[in-house]
């Protein structure tokens, strides 16, 4: 699955390695938080990456991974979870992954389980 299209350059990116030290974990706990659904992926120059803005010091966002689980759950595909969260959505507004950031996790989950549902 190619995810380097699921998102412009414009989206800021920390390689796999770093995200780990940020966490105080080893990568392989990266890379199993983005099987289990808590953080998704991309590749940058053949590099895995994860956005930054889905780390709010050293944990991931509050209600990312819940949001994450629930859009897979309604069918859609990591590139397409990863689009959604970082386009415009007049009706919040912002970006889903911004709305997140401000603590408003609530909003998002409401947008994305009817998406799925």
């Amino acid at each position: 699955m190619d995810t380097a299209v699921a998102v412009g350059d414009d989206v800021a990116v920390l390689p796999v390695t770093e995200v780990a030290q940020l966490l105080a974990v080893p990568v392989s706990r990266v890379h199993q938080m983005v099987r289990d659904g808590q953080l998704l992926s991309l590749r940058r120059e053949g590099v895995v990456c994860i956005p930054s803005d889905f780390l709010d010091g050293d944990a991931p966002v509050k209600g990312l991974s819940g949001t994450i689980v629930l859009l897979r759950d309604g069918g859609y595909s990591d590139p397409d979870i990863l689009r959604w969260l970082f386009a415009d959505d007049a009706s919040l507004p912002g970006s889903p992954i911004a709305v997140l950031r401000s603590g408003r996790h609530r909003e998002v989950k409401r947008r994305a389980q009817a998406m799925a549902f």
